[in-house]
């Protein structure tokens, strides 16, 4: 289904062809003054030019044909040369049965027939989450669901820092404390022999501990590179070890994810493309591209248009060993090769540009990937405190994200024990989901390019742009409906439009397609939080001025219900696509 503006430009784009015009200069969008009308065109300004006439006497033209379409209640011109449209009440009823009749809701398949992999989350193992990793993964799976909305293959990747010196670190650490173990015997024989099971909060203590050692015992370091080497040559105990500890922290960062609603399609990590890492050096080594700088195997990704110097990227450095670059180039063939994607898109801090910019040319350059393939790097900012620093603890410390989600899950609770309506059971249920959706929605309003102040009074409050807000409109829906006895399912549209508030609340449901074409476009979630907001203040307005449940009409009273169930379904599809959670009442 199409946006209805890429529908209204065809339209519009035929009346100027009609006046002699081209008809590709057409274009409408939606009124930024709708007390004026509903939709706009400036299109009048380039046929005037195109033709040397005033852009008024152009646009009055186009009028007068528009408002010969059965479809338009009024077309006007107005200074220096705009044409203000407002639609029929028969026309938006009809597309609010198109939209209700169509699988996808009337968002448009943008994507369609494309295969997509989302790289977002890249949490540590033996590591708690913390806050730093709160908007990687609530935007991350926003835009991996809202391509798969608009009809992609959408594939979300946690691609997990699982290799490297920091495993080295944490078993060597282990080793040093628990060196009875038969996982760390030479005669460890992991065909009939299993690595000891080990406590996740045991686990999240050993990686700081390692690395702080490693900074004042150089011994204590030189072991941990060994156990590192040793391990990625395929020592039996330690790899064992290494497993172990892999189920442990999965186990666990599972759990806060799940708390978030972020699942991931893949669970891979930097040791899955180890083994893509020689076919990797092959492609490179006959691009005729990778040349010896200093001992270090690197590719040159200097362009001639830059502005600010780009440094090589280096492949092996001079111990032949791999680093981040390696790691990644191995993973976008690994995934040329497991999916055939037809965009592979970063979701990770925006601090880390450089790195990106690097990696991504040097595969352009290469061949590891072909131009086909659309590489991203969707940066985003900072969650800060009210100091506009990275948000801290009171000590001053990085929050674990276990203890935010405490913290949100906690505020809510207390709103909502004032509520009549949650009580036993469904209380804590219900907190964790609206804490949840102040959170999350508080991060995605804003473009995810933007630092934003972390303010929970704020994000929980009931009123304004807040997921609390959404998640007590769509309860305000449930109620409507269950009091009349219908059901949340099926498909229903209004078939009459009797008041304002009535044909504001369709426009703003007819406008999500094109909510979901910029958020698509942009690769932004903020877009499809404008629009469910927009739906949902438009909705209590609606409430507010109709009686729904006592309008004494039949005909208008299933008509108003049928637009509030259609304002449910899209609200909720929204709230979805945001992964937020609505809840039956508050």
């Amino acid at each position: 289904m199409n946006t209805v503006t890429g529908d209204l430009s065809r339209a519009v784009g035929a009346a100027f062809e009609k006046c002699g015009f081209d008809p590709s200069i057409g274009t409408v969008t939606v009124s930024d003054r709708p007390e004026l009308c509903q939709f706009q065109s400036n299109g009048a300004f380039r046929a005037a030019k195109e033709k040397r006439m005033a852009p008024l006497a152009a646009a009055s033209m186009v009028a007068e044909v528009l408002n010969g379409e059965d479809f338009i209640a009024h077309a006007e011109a107005v200074k220096p040369g705009f044409i203000n449209i407002t639609l029929t009440d028969g026309f938006l009823c009809e597309r609010c049965r198109q939209i209700s009749q169509d699988p996808y809701l009337g968002v448009p398949q943008l994507g369609e027939g494309r295969t997509l992999v989302v790289d977002y989350g890249g949490p540590n193992v033996a590591k708690p989450l913390h806050v730093g990793h709160l908007r990687a993964a609530i935007i991350g799976e926003a835009v991996k669901r809202i391509a798969s909305a608009c009809g992609m293959k959408a594939i979300g990747d946690t691609h997990m820092g699982d290799w490297g010196l920091q495993m080295g670190l944490v078993i060597a650490q282990l080793n040093e404390e628990h060196p009875d173990w038969r996982c760390f015997s030479p005669d460890f024989d992991p065909e009939k022999e299993s690595a000891e099971p080990i406590d996740v909060n045991s686990l999240n203590e050993l990686y700081p501990k390692a690395s702080q050692r490693s900074k004042t015992d150089e011994a204590f370091s030189r072991k941990a590179h060994e156990v590192t080497a040793l391990l990625q040559s395929g020592h039996p105990g330690y790899t064992a070890v290494w497993k172990e500890i892999m189920r442990v922290s999965v186990e666990d960062l599972k759990r806060s994810y799940d708390r978030l609603n972020v699942h991931f399609e893949l669970w891979y990590g930097e040791s899955d493309s180890e083994k893509y890492v020689p076919r990797l050096m092959d492609i490179l080594r006959d691009s005729g591209q990778l040349v010896y700088s200093d001992g270090a195997q690197v590719v040159h990704v200097q362009e001639e248009r830059d502005s600010a110097p780009i440094p090589p990227v280096i492949i092996k450095k001079s111990d032949n060993s791999n680093i981040y670059a390696t790691t990644d180039l191995a993973t976008i063939l690994q995934r040329r090769l497991d999916f055939s994607p037809d965009a592979i898109w970063y979701v990770v801090d925006k601090r880390q540009s450089l790195h990106f910019t690097q990696v991504f040319r040097c595969a352009r350059k290469t061949g590891v990937l072909p131009a086909s393939t659309e590489l991203l790097h969707l940066g985003f900012g900072t969650m800060n405190g009210r100091d506009g620093k990275p948000y801290k603890t009171r000590e001053g410390g990085v929050m674990q994200l276990s203890v935010l989600l405490d913290t949100v899950t906690g505020a809510a609770m207390e709103k909502l024990r004032e509520s009549e309506f949650v009580s036993g059971s469904s209380l804590e249920d219900y907190a964790e989901r609206v804490g949840v959706a102040a959170l999350k929605f508080g991060d995605l309003i804003n473009h995810r390019t933007k630092d934003y102040i972390f303010d929970i009074d704020k994000f929980l409050s009931f009123e304004g742009k807040t997921g609390v807000y959404l998640l007590y409109t769509v309860t305000r829906m449930n109620s409507i409906l269950k009091k009349a006895g219908t059901p949340y399912s099926g498909e229903l549209w209004p078939e009459t439009v009797t008041t304002d508030t009535e044909r504001e609340l369709i426009l703003s449901i007819i406008q999500a397609g094109e909510a979901f074409q910029h958020a698509f476009e942009d690769k932004a979630p903020n877009h499809v939080c404008e629009c469910a907001y927009r739906i949902a203040s438009a909705f209590s307005r609606f409430y507010h001025e109709n009686h729904i449940l006592t309008q004494p009409d039949p005909d208008i009273r299933r008509s108003w219900l049928a637009l509030c169930h259609l304002s449910r379904r899209v609200l909720v599809m929204l709230l979805d696509v945001l992964a937020i959670e609505t809840v039956e009442n508050m």
